[in-house]
C-alpha cells in the first residue's frame, strides 16, 4: 500500500472550495475513501498554522475515545484526521464551536461517507460543511480545471482540444484515479495495488463500522457486484450468488457505500417521493478498481470491447462526480429509466432544478438509438432540460450535432474541454 503524498504531485482543484469553507463555517469534513489524498490535502491548506492529530494513532485515539472533551480542550484551530475511528468526538466538537463560534475552528478528515451514515449524530447540523475528496481526476493529471458541469448548465456546447481515444483511452481507464497506481507503468503492478487496496479495507475499515455477521463474506460480495456495475440492483439476485437474503445484502451493500466503493444512484422523477421508492442503480467509483476486480486488460479488452462498457461507464461517472466538487454548481446525480425502459446513465440536476443528460457509449460510432433515452428524458424534464450529450469513443474534438440541444461528443471533453457557444 502507498500512503496518501503520492498525491501532492497532483493539484488539487477543490483546495479553493475548502478555503472557502474555513473561512466562514465552523467544522469542516473531508470526506472521501482512502488513499484519495485528503491528508496530504489537509496538511498542504493547513501547514504551520494548525495542530494535527490522527486518530491512527494509538494512544491519540484512545485518548479520543476515553476523554473527548479533555483531548480537545483549549485547542484553537485544529486538523484531526481519520475522525470516524473516534465518533465521540463529534459531540464535543458540537460544544467547542457551540462555545466558541470561530470559522475553521476544526478540520477534520474521513474515510467513511457520513452522508450515507444514517446512525451517526446530527449534532453538527448547522455547523459543518462537507466537502468530498475523491481520487485524482484527468483534469487534475494534466494540471488545468475542467469547466464541463458549468459549461454544460450554460448550454455551451464542448469540444476538446487534445482527444484520447482507442487504446490510450482503454489505458487510461484502466488506471483509474488512486494517486500511487497512477505512478505505476505496468498494468499488473496497478493491478496488485487495487488488490492490496481491497485486502486493507477488508480486514481494516470494516471494524470501524461496527459489527457485520458475515463479514468474511464481502469480498465474495464486492466481486458479484462488479458483475452488476452500472446495472439496476436486484438485492435477491445479487444475494443469492453469495447465499444471502435481500435485507442481508442491502445492508453489506450500503456498508461498501459507506467506504466509498460504490454509490447507489437513484432513479431521476419530477416527483420526488418517487425517487427513493423505484429501483437504484449501482456504480462503482473508481475504473482501475472496477477494472481489477473484473480481471480486465488491454489485451483482454482489444479482444472483446463489449467488457468495456461497464468500466468505461464507472470511468466517466468518477471524472463528473470529482468535476462537481470545485464547479461552481452545486448537483444532484441520478440515472433515468421509464416504464417503456428507455434509459440515461446519468442526469445531472442543479439547484435550479435544471438538467443535463449524459449517455456513455464505448463504441466508435453513434446512431440515433442511442438519443432515445435523452429525449424522453427531455419530454419528462420540460423547459428545464438544458441539453443531452452522448459521450463515446470518438477521435475527433467537434461535437457532433443531433437535433435540438442533442450532441455527441468524444470522452475527452470531461477534462480537456474547450467549450463553444
Amino acid at each position: 500500500m502507498g500512503n496518501e503524498n503520492s498525491s501532492g504531485m497532483y493539484p488539487r482543484f477543490v483546495k479553493k472550495r475548502i478555503k472557502k469553507a474555513l473561512s466562514d463555517t465552523r467544522v469542516v469534513l473531508l470526506s472521501g475513501p482512502r488513499q484519495s489524498g485528503k491528508t496530504t490535502l489537509a496538511l498542504d491548506i493547513a501547514t504551520g498554522t494548525r495542530q494535527y492529530l490522527t486518530m491512527d494513532n494509538d494512544i491519540t485515539r484512545h485518548l479520543a475515545i476515553e476523554d473527548p472533551i479533555g483531548l480537545i480542550r483549549g485547542l484553537n484551530r485544529v486538523t484531526i484526521d481519520e475522525v470516524q475511528k473516534a465518533p465521540a468526538l463529534l459531540s464535543a466538537i458540537k460544544q467547542s464551536v457551540d462555545f466558541d463560534p470561530v470559522p475553521g475552528k476544526f478540520l477534520l478528515t474521513g474515510s467513511i461517507n457520513f452522508m450515507a451514515t444514517p446512525d451517526l449524530p446530527d449534532s453538527l447540523a448547522g455547523r459543518l460543511e462537507i466537502i468530498p475528496i475523491l481520487p485524482i481526476s484527468q483534469a487534475e493529471i494534466i494540471g488545468k480545471p475542467s469547466t464541463f458541469i458549468d459549461d454544460a448548465f450554460a448550454g455551451q456546447v464542448p469540444h476538446a482540444k487534445h482527444v484520447i481515444f482507442g487504446d490510450e483511452l482503454i489505458e487510461t481507464v484502466l488506471s483509474g484515479g488512486y494517486p500511487e497506481p497512477l505512478g505505476r507503468k505496468e498494468w499488473v503492478r496497478k493491478q496488485d495495488w487495487y488488490s492490496n487496496y481491497l485486502g486493507s479495507l477488508m480486514e481494516r475499515d470494516l471494524r470501524d463500522l461496527g459489527r457485520l455477521d458475515q463479514a468474511s463474506i464481502m469480498p465474495e460480495l464486492i466481486s458479484v457486484l462488479a458483475g452488476y456495475s452500472g446495472q439496476l440492483v436486484n438485492y435477491s439476485k445479487v444475494g443469492k450468488a453469495i447465499g444471502l437474503n435481500h435485507v442481508s445484502t442491502k445492508k453489506y451493500i450500503q456498508v461498501l457505500e459507506r467506504l466509498y466503493l460504490v454509490k447507489l444512484l437513484h432513479p431521476w422523477f419530477r416527483n420526488r417521493l418517487k425517487r427513493q421508492l423505484k429501483s437504484a442503480k449501482l456504480q462503482f467509483l473508481d475504473s482501475g478498481l472496477l477494472a481489477t476486480i473484473r480481471k480486465a486488460s488491454l489485451h483482454n479488452i482489444q479482444r472483446d470491447k463489449s467488457s468495456f462498457g461497464p468500466i468505461l461507464e464507472t470511468f466517466a461517472y468518477s471524472e463528473i462526480m470529482k468535476i462537481s466538487t470545485w464547479s461552481e454548481q452545486r448537483c444532484s446525480f441520478y440515472h433515468y429509466r421509464d416504464k417503456d425502459r428507455n434509459e440515461v446513465d446519468f442526469v445531472i440536476e442543479n439547484q435550479n432544478g435544471e438538467i443535463v443528460g449524459i449517455e456513455v457509449k464505448s463504441s466508435a460510432t453513434v446512431s440515433p438509438k442511442d438519443f432515445s433515452g435523452l429525449k424522453k428524458l427531455r419530454e419528462a424534464c420540460g423547459d428545464k432540460f438544458i441539453q443531452g450529450l452522448v459521450l463515446f469513443d470518438h477521435d475527433q474534438g467537434t461535437p457532433i450535432p443531433y437535433k435540438e440541444s442533442f450532441y455527441a461528443v468524444p470522452i475527452s471533453v470531461l477534462w480537456n474541454t474547450s467549450p463553444v457557444s
